[in-house]
């Protein structure tokens, strides 16, 4: 390597290859992915869809401690901000949809906290994680936000900060584009790959053969003319008249030909893995059955939507709770409705914990949204009469022995 190679790889201006992967080009340079175009590939949209939606629709209830049980704390201001207007512009739904999906794709959602006289919250309001920056200073960690040129400095208390993984510096989150980079790049490289095929008609190559040698400007007319009269979709089709003595070759090699469609499916498994869902909940059903897609719900609840869920609670409790607030009230996501099953396992589930005396009938059929039966629970178990079983017919032998 040479001293000068040295010195551009040094500082970060090495030649990079353009070749790109099965022939087409893939973007390197880092900039070329951003949320904006990430989201342009239909699996890292899936992805991101499928937990900012099922994250918001879960209900969100903060509860109060009441001994060994708990209640609904419905009067208390905090809950009608979870669980139904975040803003007086924004349902919950929505504030908590966009807040996930900043997390997912940028690594981090903040939101703006308002609290009334009596310091409860009243209002959350998202802030665009691209107009915020954080510092770390003696007091504390300080949140800049601008917007339309006006810079205002919020305190940390004033904010609720949601982070995907936490980066090296301890503040801010990494989110799984930023840290597989290469995966969507790749991506997107494939999905210009078969844009552009397609915009030429399908045809990867083709070659027009004379009997003589062209001059360059007759090649390049010759190119212009051709191109316009039979590239891109628009031209499929189209017959082609040729000269006397030139002869078309086409070059036919088909885009399976290529492995394009396995690279793209992949693709997808790549995308999926990097966001942990199954391939089967962002519309991948391939490897999906019956048995194995309700497995893959489950495991979607459990090992993927689990961890923004508790990370939800905890940020809810540490900014917008106080610390006598935190001993009464928590809050917490009902995922029961996800992990429900079929209606045969789910009565079994209910008589079996009935028998067992660990579930009342009253909170099986809460479970189920069904109406309250007044003393249902007090009711005595149905018992069947002592009957005597039938008695079988007497077989020849007993009828010879009497």
């Amino acid at each position: 390597m040479s001293i000068i190679t040295r010195i551009k790889s040094a500082i970060g201006l090495e030649a990079r290859s353009t070749i790109g992967i099965n022939g087409w080009p893939v973007p390197i340079s880092a900039s070329a992915v951003t949320p904006a175009t990430a989201q342009g590939v239909s699996a890292v949209y899936a992805c991101v869809q499928a937990i900012s939606e099922t994250t918001a629709s879960l209900p969100l209830i903060l509860f109060k401690r009441n001994g060994d049980d708990r209640e609904r704390a419905s009067d208390h201001p905090l809950y009608r901000v979870l669980h139904d207007m975040a803003n007086p512009e924004q349902t919950a739904l929505e504030f908590r949809e966009y807040m996930q999906a900043c997390v997912l794709l940028r690594g981090n959602a903040f939101a703006r906290i308002v609290r009334g006289y009596d310091g409860q919250v009243r209002e959350l309001w998202p802030l665009n994680p691209d107009n915020v920056t954080v510092q770390r200073t003696s007091s504390g960690l300080v949140y800049d936000y601008t917007k339309d040129g006006v810079l205002t400095r919020l305190l940390a208390h004033e904010v609720l900060h949601l982070r995907h993984r936490l980066g090296d510096d301890g503040v801010l989150g990494v989110s799984p584009i930023a840290a597989a980079r290469g995966v969507v790049e790749l991506a997107q490289a494939e999905n210009e790959h078969g844009r552009n095929t397609f915009t030429n008609g399908a045809k990867l190559l083709g070659v027009l053969k004379f009997p003589g040698r062209l001059k360059p400007e007759q090649r390049q007319a010759i190119a212009a003319s051709w191109s316009s009269q039979h590239a891109g979709g628009s031209n499929s089709g189209r017959t082609a008249i040729l000269e006397e003595g030139v002869d078309f070759q086409a070059l036919s090699m088909t885009l399976e030909d290529a492995e394009w469609i396995a690279a793209r499916q992949f693709s997808v498994e790549e995308v999926a893995r990097l966001f942990r869902v199954p391939p089967t909940v962002i519309g991948d059903l391939r490897n999906g059955n019956y048995s194995n897609s309700v497995e893959m719900a489950r495991q979607f609840v459990t090992q993927t939507l689990r961890r923004h869920l508790v990370a939800w609670e905890q940020a809810i409790a540490a900014k917008c709770l106080t610390e006598a607030g935190r001993r009464t009230y928590f809050c917490e996501h009902q995922v029961e409705g996800l992990l429900r099953g079929d209606s045969a396992n789910r009565a079994a589930f209910y008589s079996s914990g009935i028998a067992d005396g660990w579930m009342l009938k009253s909170e099986a059929r809460k479970l189920e949204n069904l109406p309250a039966i007044e003393g249902i629970d007090d009711a005595a178990p149905k018992t069947s009469g002592t009957t005597t079983a039938p008695q079988p017919y007497p077989s020849k032998q007993q009828e010879a022995a009497a």
